[in-house]
């Protein structure tokens, strides 16, 4: 399975939790992390928030190099943190929300170029290069490198850090 992420963050009122919005997307974490077929995700443009996640529950996740990802629009980050959207900029640096942040934490794999300052304007070669990707993981998918285990323990390692322990003496 190759899945294009290319989706704003959900939203986040009270009428999309009222037709089904969280459930949906829990449902479709829960689905996509049990396939036992290989999942590539491909991170286009943006990937915002639970939608995103839900689509991206893959074996390999790879973003085009100016392509953002993030669990929560900057926007809204800075109005949560700081009730004043104007300060976006702040949110979007402290979010980690650009392909080499994401390469440098894990979350992505691998960052396909977008030549000439953009896919947008050069949609040969930013397909050339997503041409290259589906190969190379196609050609991986035929040495059983997959599997749902393997898929879990990848989310399993997001989020996770590590803390000097005291023994218990504070």
């Amino acid at each position: 399975i190759i899945t294009f992420v290319d989706t704003p963050a959900a939203h986040p009122g009270v009428e999309a939790e009222n037709h089904g919005q969280g459930p949906a997307i829990a449902s479709n974490l829960m689905e996509m992390s049990g396939l036992r077929v290989p999942v590539l995700a491909v991170v286009l443009g943006e990937g915002g928030s639970g939608g995103a996640l839900g689509i991206a529950v893959a074996d390999r996740v790879v973003m085009f190099e100016l392509a953002v990802y993030m669990i929560c629009p900057p926007e809204r980050c800075a109005e949560i943190l700081w009730r004043d959207e104007s300060k976006k900029t702040q949110a979007a640096a402290a979010l980690k929300i650009t392909a080499a942040d994401l390469l440098a934490l894990g979350a992505v794999d691998r960052i396909l170029p977008e030549p000439g300052g953009g896919a947008h304007r050069n949609p040969g070669g930013a397909a050339e290069a997503l041409r290259v990707e589906i190969q190379d993981f196609l050609r991986e998918c035929g040495e059983n490198r997959f599997s749902p285990e393997t898929r879990r323990a990848r989310f399993d390692r997001m989020g996770v850090w590590m803390e000097e322990a005291d023994g218990g003496k504070g």
